[in-house]
């Protein structure tokens, strides 16, 4: 069964039950999952930004979108309207599918995972996980890669605090470290 269905015929009820709601309706959902790189240093390096897309495509299956610098900072030699980031977003049926990839395959990849940290909340309830490698994801073959860069996942959900925003990640299966 699929995390979608898993999500509405037993987390849900189990969740309204936990955090004692009186309508189904009132229950947090995931409402899209952002993966974002961002460039750093290779702005200008138009063969690294290929790279990057091809990988974030071949993770979500879906085009990475270039996000571009909405200012000036000359310190760190960024002009407005240069590359800065590639980013994918995901909602619906392609959401649950990447979240459950990521739960059973990914994340028992990582080296010495020991459960993910309680710090990546923020007080709306949403998480923000991320990756030093992007090698840990069973689509990148470690042969086809040049530089290893790392990527950013904000999971935004509609809970209204971190106590229901961490009760929906746990009841989804996210293992979060005690």
């Amino acid at each position: 069964m699929s995390l979608q269905k898993d999500f509405k015929t037993t987390i849900a009820p189990a969740l309204k039950q936990e955090l004692g709601l009186k309508n189904i309706m009132q229950v947090p959902k995931m409402e899209k999952v952002v993966i974002n790189v961002g460039v750093g240093k290779f702005t200008k390096d138009k063969q690294y930004i290929e790279n990057v897309e091809r990988t974030l495509a071949r993770i979500t299956g879906l085009k990475p979108v270039k996000t571009k610098a909405r200012q000036s900072i000359s310190n760190f030699k960024i002009r407005e309207g240069n590359i800065v980031g590639v980013k994918v977003t995901l909602r619906g049926k392609r959401m649950y599918d990447f979240v459950e990839k990521l739960l059973r395959a990914t994340l028992p990849r990582v080296r010495d995972f020991r459960g993910i940290s309680l710090k990546g909340f923020d007080k709306q309830g949403n998480y923000t996980l991320g990756f030093k490698e992007h090698l840990a994801f069973p689509e990148v073959k470690a042969d086809d890669v040049d530089h290893i860069h790392g990527l950013e996942m904000v999971f935004q959900t509609n809970a209204k605090n971190k106590a229901e925003g961490l009760a929906l990640l746990t009841a989804l299966g996210f293992p979060f470290s005690k």
